[in-house]
């Protein structure tokens, strides 16, 4: 589980990289990486609820 976590936490620093140099620095390519690291991070935290479910039931 804590590989999960630092999987999330690094997904999520490239996410807020991403979307800071869009926003910020007008770079247009970051739109589409930042995008793409959203699904990602969709994914994980839909894991993460699994596993946290189930070691619930232990």
């Amino acid at each position: 589980m804590k590989d999960l976590v630092a999987k999330i936490n690094a997904e999520f620093e490239t996410f807020k990289t991403e979307s800071e140099s869009l926003i910020e620095k007008g770079v247009k390519a970051a739109g589409p990486r930042a995008r793409k690291s959203t699904l990602e991070l969709e994914k994980l935290l839909k894991e993460f609820r699994k596993v946290s479910v189930e070691n619930q039931k232990k």
